[in-house]
């Protein structure tokens, strides 16, 4: 984008553990702290160029990945009930805040790693 001068929009995907210390996955855990650094420091590199670097950082949803979690039954209630909303995301759940950040209404944010996790983060 910035050698053929184009602006535009790069959304980096993080996880809820961009903010927290997770618990038995400190690898994934350092590796989505690392995927928010990033962005913030793309954001300051290629804003100058029009180009806006934001990154979704998804809750529990319910993916292949999340599957053992969510047929252990202590660990499905669990899960849900720290969930404000009282429920796994769902893809489109993603797709709708990935939508958001793409668009031009959103030309003046950057560097911004947005929580798409049912309200885990504000418990």
């Amino acid at each position: 984008m910035v050698e053929t001068k184009r602006t535009g929009r790069i959304i980096n995907v993080a996880s809820m553990l961009s903010f927290q210390g997770g618990i038995r996955v400190p690898a994934y855990t350092a590796s989505k702290h690392g995927i928010a650094g990033l962005t913030k420091a793309m954001a300051n590199e290629l804003a100058p160029h029009g180009i806006t670097v934001n990154a979704i950082a998804p809750g529990y949803m319910e993916t292949d990945n999340t599957e053992a979690l969510r047929i252990d039954p202590d660990r499905n209630t669990q899960i849900s009930a720290r969930i404000p909303m009282g429920r796994w995301g769902t893809p489109e759940d993603l797709a709708t805040s990935v939508l958001f950040l793409a668009a031009a209404g959103t030309n003046y944010v950057t560097g911004m790693t947005v929580p798409v996790d049912g309200g885990w983060l504000v418990r």
